[in-house]
């Protein structure tokens, strides 16, 4: 989904941060993970926010683009943020996740440049405040 958006150079420089297997072990244990499954159970997108609101990860496999998977871990999410009392998600988007994430009343907060192993990729820092 990313390459309408992002250079092959860049979506490969992206996908190849998640091949740290210890960062993976780290972020496991520190964060809270929502996984959605398909109906044999495989796993067909995830979502992770840490314990001060920031929406750390949510991606949807691509066979399962625009079809509610992120709106369910989105809503999901922030079910789980409400419950623990935290009055503001914050995520850094991507361009082509922006539009959904403004669609469910995230605002930008600024455009910024961030580093993915070797290239430097724009994205947006977003937020929403819950009621």
């Amino acid at each position: 989904m990313n390459i309408k958006d992002y250079s092959l150079e860049e979506v490969q420089g992206w996908a190849s941060c998640g091949e740290n297997i210890a960062h993976w072990k780290e972020l496991i244990n520190n964060l809270y993970f929502i996984i959605a499954l398909n109906e044999t159970n495989q796993a067909i997108g995830f979502a992770s926010i840490r314990k001060d609101g920031y929406l750390h990860s949510m991606f949807v496999h691509a066979d399962y683009q625009q079809k509610g998977v992120a709106t369910f871990l989105l809503t999901e999410i922030e079910k789980y943020a409400t419950y623990h009392q935290i009055e503001m998600i914050t995520s850094e988007v991507s361009l082509t996740a922006k539009t959904s994430f403004e669609k469910k009343g995230y605002c930008i907060e600024q455009e910024q440049k961030r580093q993915a192993n070797q290239l430097c990729l724009t994205n947006f820092l977003m937020k929403k405040h819950l009621k």
